[in-house]
């Protein structure tokens, strides 16, 4: 296998005259996490049905672990749709060795790694309940448990973060990163800017169906810097939008954001703030990624 656990290339995909996914290429690094991110309807979903060949691509390759996207590797793969496949009367325990035993794991073998499994994200008490008596967002943690007790190579997963809670997001995202420190390459859709951030290597993101943006999390973000000041501070700071080299002021409730033209100085606007206002913070600072796919997707729709 080379460097990429998932290359596509040139993938088309249309339904009755919709083109839902047009011309798409991306590789996914071995060992990396990458996040598939786009509007509702860019194409995401059906992006990741074609990579697990529950969909046919009407042109283009899909290569997944240096094979062809055609079910041979799919015992190497965890996948986990947006849509919730448990079966609400089976109780949590026979459900999740149910699944892993449809990817050849023996039950002996399943049941000595679920308890670990099961306390890890939080559903030991569980195991005996059935799914129905389980909250959405326990039911999402279950899901993706099912996803990993085969121990995957390559995890896909599908809006993983749908449902959950604060403690609970959190509970999967420390699994996540846990995974990829061990070497597993996982592809992740979600509309989590802050997720996507804190875990993420590189990101590709599509809209209406194209990649309009690719690239490490880190390149991304220093591309689209935009000589940025965070304030926080008592007094009325209307007056910092008269400022020599100040382009705009956003107001982000607890905070105000300054951007500055590429050529201007942020100690001036230092020493002015600081001269009419009792400033609490003044940092320099990246875009989110949150505002690149705002802004990236509406100027594409534009076009």
């Amino acid at each position: 296998m080379s460097g990429a656990a998932l290359e596509l290339r040139s993938v088309r995909k249309a339904f009755a005259g919709h083109v839902a996914v047009d011309g798409l290429s991306l590789s996914v690094r071995a060992g990396s996490v990458f996040g598939l991110l786009g509007p509702n309807g860019a194409g995401k979903t059906t992006t990741l049905r074609m990579v697990m060949d529950i969909l046919r691509p009407d042109a283009g390759e899909i290569e997944i672990l240096g094979r062809p996207a055609d079910g041979s590797a799919r015992d190497r793969i965890g996948y986990m749709p947006e849509e919730r496949g448990l079966y609400p009367r089976m109780r949590l325990e026979e459900q999740l060795l149910f699944l892993a035993s449809l990817k050849g794991v023996p039950r002996a073998a399943a049941a000595r790694a679920l308890p670990a499994w099961l306390e890890r994200l939080g559903l030991a008490d569980w195991r005996a309940r059935r799914v129905s008596e389980l909250s959405k967002g326990m039911q999402q943690k279950a899901q993706l448990l099912g996803t990993l007790l085969h121990d995957p190579e390559l995890l896909i997963l599908d809006e993983p973060m749908s449902g959950l809670d604060p403690v609970a997001a959190d509970d999967v995202r420390r699994v996540l990163m846990q995974l990829a420190r061990q070497g597993k390459t996982i592809v992740l859709s979600s509309h989590q800017m802050d997720t996507v951030e804190r875990i993420c290597d590189a990101i590709g993101l599509i809209s209406h169906g194209e990649l309009i943006l690719a690239g490490a999390v880190a390149e991304v973000k220093q591309r689209f810097g935009r000589n940025l000041v965070a304030l926080a501070f008592e007094g009325d700071g209307g007056f910092l939008a008269t400022l020599p080299g100040v382009v705009a002021l956003r107001d982000r409730g607890r905070h105000t954001e300054v951007q500055l033209a590429p050529d201007a100085d942020t100690q001036q606007l230092l020493h002015a703030a600081a001269a009419r206002l009792k400033l609490r913070r003044f940092e320099i600072v990246e875009p989110s990624l949150h505002d690149i796919f705002v802004e990236q997707v509406r100027a594409h729709a534009t076009r």
